[in-house]
């Protein structure tokens, strides 16, 4: 119910809040704006959830302050109110963050309305063309650049070598593969795990779902004309959500309830539960999962390491490996990441964009990908390493898409529709007919309505 709540508010404050910078998107400051200030600024920084670590928000205060004498408070705020929090707070000028960060797909809903300043004369100096490209189109109106890629981290999947080879499969290199292989892993449940999964996927999991729509030519959505329209109802599309309801049906296990949350755990739960351990907190185990490249740190037995627990990764159980599609190339899976831009309403224009430069730094985007974020410039994805997280981050994000970049996306995705059309589609729906429906539903919202 909150989620829903949620869509009436951003619908109000959406015509109303950002009103106030809507039009024309706001224009560059003068060039003695972009000049280290004068006096020190002190700014504020929100950041959405947890992915940046400390040690990295540590060394944007302490390099922000030796840069500039200014102070630099960071926020961190919650990717479920990111939106309605973002709606309200963008537009005034007293209670703005100066530099934000939001997802990647909401990026072209404020963008649209306005909500950020224009840095296209900082955009070669921050790396230019060598910044993610499919990032950039997202923070773009009318050729000008708004918000700029922050991180990527591309999905891929992570197995248990133990069960796939027991069950008698190897690592797919066709999605028809894929699909079969994880079927047949549930079926024989070598390891008579309760409730399993030979692929776990969660009915409301559009995130990761989508990779079957794309690796299959369909699209959530296109445009016409001036006019965004939805396109489920697309023989692709239709097609790709067939096979994932059958997957959904024959190989996973997982909650039509469930969303893309950190489904991992599941993951390790199979060797607790095949170890007879009973105090885990769910039944539920998978041999496959597909999550973003960070998720690595959560899988593995559980150690003690400087009094505290954490994860440790065991090649001998666990392995990668990016969804293939059935053209030789990676499956198109969904890019996940954020932009970062500078609040149009904000006093601090200055110092925000002195943050940027540190944010774009060479040394600050090799910290990004010393913690695993893929770096935003392509000059330092080298800093991820080259072990086989890097390698299948690399593979899987070198054919990966974005949703599409329609006014009213962030609305959308507010709005619980597409958890709402997945979670009726894996319940074993007639996906046809629901398609339909709910591009009834979808065209209007991708088109601010």
């Amino acid at each position: 119910m909150k989620k829903m709540l949620s869509v009436v508010a951003l619908a109000a404050a959406s015509a109303l809040a950002l009103g106030g910078c809507a039009g024309a998107p706001a224009s560059s400051p003068t060039a003695g704006d972009s000049a280290t200030p004068a006096a020190p600024q002190n700014i504020t920084l929100w950041l959405a959830g947890g992915d940046t670590p400390q040690e990295l928000r540590d060394y944007l205060k302490t390099t922000y302050n030796t840069k500039t004498g200014g102070t630099l408070t960071i926020e961190e705020q919650a990717w479920g109110d990111l939106v309605t929090k973002l709606t309200t707070a963008l537009p005034d000028a007293n209670n703005t963050p100066d530099v934000v960060e939001l997802g990647n797909t909401q990026s072209a809903t404020f963008t649209n309305v306005g909500a950020f300043a224009d840095i296209s004369d900082m955009y070669a100096e921050l790396g230019g063309d060598k910044l993610l490209q499919s990032f950039v189109e997202v923070g773009k109106v009318d050729g000008k650049n708004f918000t700029l890629p922050y991180y990527f981290g591309s999905r891929y999947m992570f197995y248990r070598k133990d069960i796939w080879k027991a069950a008698g499969v190897e690592v797919p290199t066709t999605l028809d593969a894929f699909n079969a292989a994880v079927k047949t892993i549930a079926e024989k449940n070598p390891k008579n795990i309760k409730d399993f999964s030979g692929f776990f996927i969660g009915g409301q999991d559009w995130r990761n779902g989508i990779s079957w729509i794309f690796a299959n030519g369909g699209d959530l959505a296109k445009k016409e004309g001036d006019a965004w329209k939805s396109t489920l109802s697309d023989p692709n599309t239709i097609k790709g959500l067939t096979q994932l309801q059958d997957l959904q049906k024959s190989a996973s296990r997982a909650p039509n309830t469930m969303t893309d949350q950190s489904v991992y755990i599941y993951l390790n739960d199979s060797d607790a539960l095949k170890d007879g351990d009973k105090t885990t907190k769910t039944s539920l185990a998978a041999a496959t999962v597909m999550a973003p490249g960070w998720a690595h740190w959560s899988i593995g037995k559980l150690v003690k390491k400087d009094g505290k627990e954490v994860r440790e990764w065991d090649d001998s159980t666990f392995g990668v490996f990016a969804l293939p599609g059935n053209d030789g190339k990676p499956a198109p899976v969904f890019a996940g990441g954020s932009n970062i831009g500078i609040s149009a309403a904000s006093k601090n224009q200055a110092g925000a964009r002195e943050l940027m430069k540190i944010i774009f730094s060479s040394e600050y985007q090799q910290m990004l990908g010393k913690n695993g974020l893929g770096p935003a410039n392509s000059d330092y994805v080298s800093s991820m390493g080259d072990d086989q997280f890097a390698k299948a981050l690399v593979e899987s994000a070198s054919n990966s898409k974005l949703t599409p970049a329609a006014p009213g996306w962030a609305t959308i995705e507010a709005s619980g529709k597409l958890e709402e059309f997945f979670a009726k589609v894996a319940k074993g729906g007639d996906v046809a007919a629901l398609a339909a429906e709910y591009d009834g539903v979808l065209t209007p919202m991708l088109n601010g309505k």
